[in-house]
């Protein structure tokens, strides 16, 4: 399974935001269940992609 264009494009911006901060990118992983992109910045921002490219970020 692979992300959609969408996800991609949502997850660039997210990794350059990430880099400008001089945060690691720690984990990235797609939930085939409710394929959903996690992302896991530093030790603490918690980023959901979804499919349509909306984000969310704990």
């Amino acid at each position: 399974m692979e992300p959609t264009s969408a996800q991609l494009k949502a997850f660039y911006r997210r990794c350059v935001a990430a880099s400008n901060l001089m945060q690691p990118i720690n984990v990235v992983r797609l939930d085939e269940r409710n394929k959903r992109l996690f992302v896991l910045i530093g030790d603490t921002i918690e980023v959901e992609i979804f499919p349509n490219g909306e984000v969310f970020i704990k």
